[in-house]
Order: C-alpha cells, then structure tokens, then sequence
C-alpha cells in the first residue's frame, strides 16, 4: 500500500462580481444622496470675528432674504409673533431666544422682530452669525 501526500486543494475566489455590487452600491448611495434636499430656510448669516457656538436650547426666529419670519421653523405674521412668541416663552425654564436673520434683510424688520421680542418675556436675545477667521495685520 502507497500512500499518497495530501492533495492540494486549491482553491480559487473570484471576487470580480462583488466588486461589481460594491461599485455599484456606492454609485447608487454617491447619486440618491444629492437628491435629498435638507429642509429649512435658508438663511446667509451676517459674518462676525466675536461668534461663538450656541449650545443650549432655545427658542429660534429666523428671517429670511424674503422678510419672512419664522417662530421655530413656523411661519409667523408679523402681527403674531408677540403672542406666539409669549405662549413658547412660557413653556421654557431658560427665557432665551435666538435671531438668526439673513444679511440682506431690511433694519427696520430686524429692529421690529428684536423690540417684540423684548417686549415679551425673553431675558436673553442674542444675534446669530457666521464665524469668520481672524485677518493678521
């Protein structure tokens, strides 16, 4: 009796079709993830050396390049936002509202939204804008 040596298996992968699928999951998720269009308003905030993050939660108005207002991404009247904006103050512990107005908009309007706004119970109004880097002179 001969014996014989292991046989050598040898064994072959071909991994030219999972390629294929990965390739074309990842043109797939590159194509569908432009279609998404992210909602909100659109805004171009004012640039500012001084900016910092705001962490905390609090009630946001925004005013877009078209003068229109929003209380917490809802659109208000001007005439409203005092009473709207009163009945969400209530809500909160922290009285602090945000503006985060469009750099093309009118004063006037800016001025409007900041005076009703200390009319109503905010303690704290701050600005939003745009961190810009430091020019060395």
């Amino acid at each position: 009796m001969e014996f014989e040596g292991r046989k050598k298996v040898r064994l072959f992968l071909n991994i030219t079709p999972l390629i294929d699928v990965v390739f074309l999951l990842l043109i797939f998720f590159m194509l569908s993830s432009h279609f998404v269009k992210p909602q909100g308003i659109k805004i171009n905030l004012p640039k500012a050396q001084t900016s910092q993050p705001e962490t905390e939660k609090c009630i946001i108005i925004f005013i877009s390049q078209d003068n229109k207002i929003y209380l917490d991404h809802k659109p208000v009247n001007i005439k409203n936002l005092y009473e709207q904006l009163n009945s969400k103050i209530e809500k909160i512990a922290e009285k602090k509202v945000v503006l985060k107005a469009d750099k093309k908009i009118s004063l006037g309007l800016a001025v409007e939204v900041i005076d009703i706004a200390r009319q109503s119970k905010v303690e704290n109004l701050v600005i939003s804008t745009e961190l810009t880097e430091l020019k060395e002179k």
